[in-house]
């Protein structure tokens, strides 16, 4: 099916007003925003904390965000898949109440047993109510981003993005804090950023009915735990491989990693931003095969040329950021490479999720997390920082390989 290009800004505007193509248009507005904001909290982070610092705040952020991803039991997505066939007050007061207080419950486990599973961030038991008050408003302020999205109403989404960026405000007067400073002003953008959202869903005339919603949870059980399953293979490795790095390379390599990878997220957020709206618009009822392939010419059209420009002046932006963060240049490379073959693996996940073929969607997820975190082990060790690029290159060109494989099999292609 041929894919029609506007010829004047009427045409463009015309495609503008598309769901899919306006949705991704404002998630990826979103992302690059975040980023933008991203860079410059890092730019002054770097400055004003020691490299220690900032590889202890990661890493703490890294663990906040994989609670998220362990307690949100698929019910993120079953926003997205349910909101246009079910009240959508309960729907939503069910999916901000019970991942909640699971990501307070395994929160609190975390803090109990951080001498265990990673004594490097023992720091975490003096700051525990910061720690569990940023934990729950970031559970969810997560739901509701989602929401926006169900709701076509992603411009509110992006309205949150501008905000976060207040994060920045609150590094110089945190500062004697140390890892605890940047932590904290994190948390802070997103607890000031939850009441932003409560007052943007109003607006949408939807009041999320906090409660547990039975029948909801029954009907979106199979459905959500797959994707459940699926997310956390899929995610998990972002959240874990900062406190990978930190174990087997140190504080300043962790550092090295993750600003690296924030820059390189930039790119990351085109397909994350397309395959969400292909998402959306196949649980309306879109038509998937001219979406599938609208979405895929949209994507490459972004990504390649935002790959050369990144591959082209990755140095200068590091060096920004702070001088010893440049040797991170070699990773940078091989990361947004990688990007080409994540953006066919997230297309293939959205469109296992419109399909609900969860048996494949578990598969390739399972897959990409196994391999990019035993890879990535391994070739740290052999290679250093530059051996977790190298992973995540080859990880996700199996995974396109896979994606092509299971294409065939079940002859959507």
């Amino acid at each position: 099916m041929a894919v029609a290009f506007p010829r004047n800004f009427s045409g463009v505007r015309e495609q503008l007003q598309e769901p899919l193509i306006r949705n991704s248009f404002f998630i990826m507005a979103s992302s690059l925003v975040a980023a933008g904001f991203g860079f410059f909290f890092w730019m002054i982070a770097a400055r004003l904390y020691s490299q220690a610092d900032v590889g202890i705040a990661t890493a703490l952020l890294s663990s906040v965000g994989l609670l998220i991803l362990i307690s949100r039991l698929g019910l993120d997505q079953s926003v997205i898949r349910f909101f246009p066939l079910r009240d959508k007050n309960g729907v939503l007061g069910t999916a901000l109440l019970v991942p909640t207080a699971v990501a307070l419950g395994a929160g609190l486990l975390f803090i109990a047993a951080v001498d265990v599973i990673s004594p490097e961030l023992a720091v975490v038991r003096t700051i525990a109510p910061l720690y569990l008050t940023v934990l729950g408003a970031y559970s969810l302020i997560w739901v509701l981003e989602g929401a926006f999205n169900a709701l076509r109403k992603s411009e509110h989404y992006f309205t949150l993005n501008v905000f976060y960026g207040s994060r920045i405000l609150f590094l110089v007067p945190l500062v004697f804090l140390g890892a605890t400073g940047i932590f904290g002003a994190f948390g802070l953008s997103f607890i000031l950023g939850l009441f932003l959202a409560l007052a943007l869903l109003a607006r949408c005339s939807v009041r999320p009915v906090l409660g547990v919603d039975r029948v909801f949870l029954r009907e979106a059980w199979q459905f959500s735990a797959g994707a459940y399953i699926a997310g956390i293979l899929m995610s998990a490795p972002n959240m874990v491989i900062p406190i990978m790095v930190l174990h087997v390379l140190g504080a300043e390599s962790t550092a090295n990693y993750y600003i690296t990878y924030a820059i390189v997220s930039i790119l990351f957020m085109i397909p994350y931003a397309f395959t969400t709206s292909l998402f959306v618009e196949g649980s309306h009822g879109g038509e998937m095969k001219k979406s599938v392939l609208r979405t895929l010419v949209s994507m490459f059209a972004l990504l390649i040329p935002a790959i050369i420009v990144l591959s082209l002046f990755g140095e200068q932006i590091l060096n920004l950021i702070g001088k010893d963060y440049v040797e991170g240049m070699a990773l940078l490379r091989v990361l947004a490479l990688s990007a080409l073959f994540v953006s066919i693996c997230q297309t293939f996940i959205s469109i296992a999720k419109v399909r609900n073929d969860i048996r494949s969607l578990v598969i390739l997820s399972g897959f990409v997390s196994v391999a990019l975190l035993g890879l990535g082990y391994t070739l740290m060790h052999r290679f250093g920082l530059i051996g977790m690029g190298y992973a995540w290159f080859v990880t996700y060109l199996a995974g396109t390989l896979l994606v092509g494989l299971i294409l065939k099999k079940k002859k959507w292609v």
